[in-house]
């Protein structure tokens, strides 16, 4: 006994050091590489809830219409826009959410940057445009472009797909809005060959196209249409009927109230007599633009055919 004690030794001799050691080595719980894949996989789970949190907010503020961002979107703003402050909510609600958002996050990874909306924005509407794609299929469809001038000043073009599905019904949906460097009638036939390319649709598919009256679209020798007959004469060509229903429409308005003095003096009395019940309700105020000549900008009107 007096020699196994001995050798035993005291509890910190070299033989306990050494089976302590070994006893650790045979624990894979204790090790490094576990302790650190455990915690790695604990913030993978927060991560992919905090993803999920947030694109839930995106989708649902894309399916509404409504902005994303306020011009204060501080700590101490009331109201932080309607990302922010829809993401606090859902955080108060679900208990499961408020673990992984805001001060429960890392400071580099709280997904609430103006990048990464924009980024989960433009995915939300690559997965729209790819159910289109695979709505429309291998079928023949026709298309629906106006271009228009946006807050910014700049020209944008707005692409509508008009298909049969495989249930018999007539489908309209909104493609995409390309910006066009200008409305010329080769960069608008560049950008929906671009668009066309990105979607793995083909002209040869194509069975009809519908614009306004503009020369640069519809013209019949270098319009838009006559680049795409070219290409495909089965591409029939019809002048959009919203924008022949508007121009009876605004004919029709500016027939009846400029062919009579009389009428037209009616017109504003009525108008006047409209603002001065206002300005009494304090519904609007006076004040800014007084005794001042306001134009307000007309609609597109002006295009002819």
């Amino acid at each position: 006994m007096e020699v196994l004690t001995e050798h035993v030794g005291g509890v910190n001799n070299n033989h306990n050091n050494a089976r302590r050691h070994y006893e650790d080595l045979k624990n894979q719980r204790q090790s490094v590489l576990h302790i650190f894949y455990s915690h790695s996989r604990e913030m993978e789970i927060a991560y992919r809830a905090r993803v999920t949190a947030v694109l839930r907010v995106v989708r649902f503020l894309l399916l509404q219409g409504h902005a994303f961002r306020r011009h204060d979107e501080s700590f101490s703003s009331t109201n932080s826009g309607n990302f922010l402050e829809m993401l606090n909510w859902y955080g108060t609600e679900v208990e499961s959410v408020g673990r992984v958002i805001n001060e429960n996050a890392p400071e580099n990874n709280q997904m609430t940057s103006l990048q990464i909306q924009k980024e989960l924005v433009r995915a939300c509407a690559e997965e729209a445009t790819r159910v289109i794609i695979d709505e429309i299929g291998d079928n023949h469809f026709s298309i629906l472009l106006d271009e228009s001038r946006d807050k910014s000043i700049k020209e944008q073009m707005a692409v509508i797909v008009r298909f049969v599905n495989k249930q018999g019904q007539v489908i309209e949906r909104f493609l995409d809005v390309e910006h066009v460097v200008d409305t010329s009638t080769p960069s608008l036939k560049t950008t929906l060959d671009g668009l066309f390319a990105r979607c793995g649709l083909s002209i040869s598919r194509l069975r009809g196209q519908g614009y306004d009256g503009a020369s640069n679209m519809k013209g019949q020798f270098n319009g838009l249409k006559t680049l795409i007959l070219n290409e495909n004469p089965f591409a029939f060509y019809v002048h959009c009927f919203a924008h022949q229903l508007q121009l009876a429409i605004v004919t029709m308005i500016v027939n009846i109230v400029g062919v009579s003095c009389k009428r037209r003096d009616v017109l504003l009395q009525k108008h006047h007599d409209k603002i001065v019940e206002k300005l009494e309700k304090g519904e609007i105020f006076s004040g800014r633009g007084k005794h001042q000549e306001t134009n307000l900008g007309r609609s597109g009107d002006t295009r002819w055919g």
